[in-house]
């Protein structure tokens, strides 16, 4: 495990130190594309720090649970376990992959910036409901391609992976938006084959170092480009919406990339 001492707790998008659990290096098992190759005897380029944090609709780790990530540094389990979507809410939506064109941003304030207002949303007619067949709505039919950071994950009990995906660390100010590695769907499904590549390329870089029901944080922030279509999480309209609490406040929109039809990890 890495020493407490040298993590930097000011850097822009770290967690309060308090909700820090354990943390451990991590090499990632596919090589950079600049910079030293991910092999035994090589030093890692990130550090994984493990905390407490979980959404707000989530239940907090229980004490049990709170000890086993301080004494081994595994990540907590989740309640469900597999690749295949474990959910309800909205899954025709969340599992389909929009026919638009990709639109391209080299920032994610920029695709923020885009995004119609919650209330547009919460209001739409005819209204998005929660429901298993709610399908993409037109505000929803968006494909984009965003160069970003990999601040926090997290693996959700639907077997989706949260992603919360940010700016530049050097950017002012600061600005987050969720992003999911979805729980596949039946093999049948038009969006099998590019999900089940989206996710095998996430697991494979992570390897045995993958989120569980807490979040995950990363020092530094991990370079990436995604791709994927625009979700309005109709779940989280009332209430405290999704995200860490650490970085909750900069947070501005419900809005998700979900599902991510295609992920680069350091570009």
């Amino acid at each position: 495990m890495a020493s407490s001492e040298s993590l930097a707790p000011t850097r822009v998008g770290m967690p309060a130190a308090s909700s820090i659990l354990s943390t451990r290096d991590l090499a990632p098992r596919r090589p950079a594309q600049a910079g030293p190759a991910s092999v035994a005897g090589v030093p890692a380029r990130y550090r994984i720090l493990r905390t407490d944090e979980v959404d707000a609709k989530d239940p907090p780790l229980s004490i049990p649970e709170l000890k086993d990530v301080m004494a081994t540094g595994a990540a907590a389990a989740t309640r469900t376990s597999g690749d295949t979507f474990a959910g309800t809410a909205r899954a025709a939506a969340k599992l389909s992959i929009s026919t638009a064109v990709i639109e391209p941003f080299d920032d994610i304030k920029g695709l923020i910036d885009s995004l119609p207002s919650k209330s547009k949303m919460v209001h739409h007619q005819p209204p998005i409901t929660t429901d298993a067949d709610s399908d993409r709505v037109q505000e929803e039919e968006r494909n984009v391609r965003v160069t970003a950071f990999l601040y926090a994950a997290s693996r959700e009990n639907d077997n989706d992976f949260h992603l919360i995906v940010g700016r530049d660390p050097s950017s002012d100010p600061p600005m987050y938006m969720t992003m999911e590695i979805s729980g596949l769907p039946p093999s049948n499904a038009a969006s099998f084959a590019r999900l089940k590549a989206a996710r095998a390329a996430y697991t494979g870089f992570f390897g045995n170092d993958l989120p569980g029901a807490s979040y995950d944080f990363y020092d530094p922030p991990i370079p990436i480009r995604v791709e994927g279509s625009l979700f309005f999480d109709m779940s989280h309209a009332n209430g405290r919406s999704p995200g860490p609490p650490s970085l909750h406040d900069d947070m501005p929109v419900i809005w998700e990339v979900h599902p991510i039809s295609d992920i680069v990890f350091e570009p």
